[in-house]
């Protein structure tokens, strides 16, 4: 199984507060993450975090700017200051930061050079599906940010969910995303059947960044009281896992309709997981955008409490932490991914 690049220990200093094991960390670390919806960023630089981290988004130009959220003049984060035309100026002495993160102006000595140690440390950063990605790791290559099967091709109409911020952690969020047999108990007002609770056989199959797994049953996928297909109708879902934290859901529905739905799952701490959700369909691509917004919206909150209820909060990689019953085949494969990684427990307490 491919893993990101190794990362130096001593280019990474772990953030102040850090709520994962240090090792766990670093391996977290190497991998791609959304950070905010492209569309937030605007008239003001977007404070953030991400593993702890804090982070600020700022445009230079046409240029996006990721970068550590602290001025290294003064220590004021830089999410307090100004968006200019050519960066961020901080909000205490008015230091101007521009594309790469180099400090371009600083107000009280404008005709003089600027120090190095005035630059920000920019992280690689990328969009994707609507989404600003970024990771830590200086070496990291955009060519390893998950794919979106469908999001590029024409007949598909393209929507970037509104993220939603989950009390848990990010593993539990994404195993809830692959498990098929929570349906007729979770989701049972939007659209699942309760009297359809059986989870036909199924065989995930391992990838070189994680695993996919062909689901076929009669739960169909429409929501409660809008579409009717016959009983026996056979739903596709095609679960692809890019580890750690990011999977697609491909929904095969009658004739050539397909939906596609990514469920990227950003660690803003090993307790607080903003979870990102960009949508590609072929069908009904003139309706209301909201409308998709409202119905995800509903199932992601179905999901949330259950995730924010669980016990332990991570996520044991140990088989023998939890019971398992057969329909666990994707949550298995889940599991033994990441263990495969090197990761361990992932909270420091």
């Amino acid at each position: 199984m491919a893993t990101a690049s190794l990362l130096p220990a001593d280019t990474l200093p772990l953030p102040r507060g850090c709520t994962f094991e240090p090792e766990d960390w670093a391996i977290l670390a190497r991998y791609w993450y959304p950070v905010a919806l492209e569309r937030e960023l605007g008239e003001k630089p977007i404070g953030t975090k991400l593993l702890d981290q804090p982070i600020v988004i700022y445009r230079a130009g046409d240029a996006v700017v990721v970068a550590p959220d602290i001025c290294p003049h003064r220590g004021v984060p830089l999410s307090m200051g100004t968006q200019q035309e050519g960066g961020v100026a901080c909000a205490y002495h008015g230091l101007t930061f521009g594309k790469a993160g180099r400090c371009v102006h600083v107000p009280a000595h404008p005709a003089r050079d600027i120090p190095d140690r005035m630059h920000l440390r920019a992280y690689p950063s990328a969009i994707r599906y609507g989404l600003i990605w970024v990771s830590l790791d200086p070496e990291a290559d955009e060519s390893a940010i998950p794919p979106m099967p469908h999001w590029d091709e024409a007949e598909f109409q393209q929507i970037t969910c509104p993220s939603t911020d989950i009390m848990g952690f990010a593993g539990r969020q994404v195993e809830g995303f692959l498990d098929v047999a929570h349906f007729a108990f979770v989701h049972t007002d939007t659209f699942a059947d309760p009297d359809n609770a059986q989870v036909p056989h199924y065989l995930p199959k391992r990838t070189a960044d994680g695993f996919e797994a062909e689901y076929w049953s009669t739960v169909g996928n429409y929501p409660r009281g809008a579409g009717k297909v016959d009983d026996d109708f056979k739903w596709l879902r095609h679960f692809r896992c890019h580890l750690p934290f990011v999977a697609t859901l491909e929904i095969h529905f009658p004739g050539a309709d397909r939906l596609v739905i990514m469920n990227a799952a950003s660690p803003v701490s090993a307790r607080h997981t903003r979870m990102f959700a960009p949508i590609a369909r072929n069908f009904d691509t003139d309706g209301a955008v909201q409308d998709v917004y409202d119905f995800n919206q509903r199932v992601f909150d179905e999901d949330k409490a259950l995730v924010e209820a669980q016990m332990p909060e991570n996520l044991p990689l140990d088989p023998m932490e939890e019971a398992h019953i057969p329909a666990d085949m994707s949550s298995m494969a889940y599991r033994r991914g990441l263990k495969a990684l090197g990761l361990s427990r992932f909270f420091t307490v």
